[in-house]
């Protein structure tokens, strides 16, 4: 039996993955972002928004899709996505983040010391910080350019299934920010590893 391991609210988590492992993220209340960093087992490798929009030739990945390094090698293949949309261009929150938007004064969970804390705890030294694969948070480009967050497409249970095409280290963060989740105080989410 499979066993399922929560992000908590606000939390972030790491695991490894071998070559050939699926990971599936799961969205288990509807409605809630996350963050997904990816690096090779080694840290010599980072998971690339432009490389992926190079070489997928487009900026929402989707079933079918290849998430690939800053040194141009697939890390991840998309195999199963039930939600569709995900974002790949805003980069983790932060708590400068919320002190340069939000006004701020205090500290404030953010996905880029979440990703961090998991990093460092599996051996991995992340900064600088790449860009992170933004789960199930769906950003809409207006014609003027602007980026406008839209309520997350994810229904409770829905998911997202990765293949690992090398030996990796990855991060997961539940995202804190109200305006990636519809206005809604984070929610957890939950991973599983799995066969191919």
């Amino acid at each position: 039996m499979v066993k399922q391991q929560l992000v908590p609210a606000a939390g972030g988590a790491g695991l490894r993955l071998k070559r050939g492992e699926l990971l599936r993220v799961i969205d288990p209340e509807g409605g809630q972002s996350g963050d997904l960093l990816v690096y090779s087992e080694d840290g010599r490798e980072r998971l690339s928004n432009g490389r992926t929009f190079d070489y997928d030739g487009k900026i929402y990945v989707s079933t079918g899709d290849v998430l690939w390094s800053d040194c141009s090698n697939p890390m991840m293949t998309i195999v199963a996505d039930q939600v569709g949309r995900h974002d790949f261009l805003y980069s983790a929150c932060s708590l400068e983040m919320y002190r340069i938007q939000y006004g701020a004064t205090g500290y404030h969970a953010n996905c880029t010391d979440n990703l961090c804390s998991a990093l460092r705890e599996l051996g991995i030294e992340p900064e600088p910080l790449p860009t992170p694969l933004n789960l199930f948070m769906n950003v809409e480009i207006a014609a003027d350019g602007r980026l406008v967050f839209a309520p997350p497409k994810s229904r409770a249970g829905d998911s997202i299934v990765l293949r690992a095409e090398m030996a990796l280290v990855v991060a997961l963060s539940s995202c804190p920010a109200s305006t990636c989740n519809d206005g809604a105080p984070a929610r957890p989410l939950a991973f599983e590893i799995l066969n191919d």
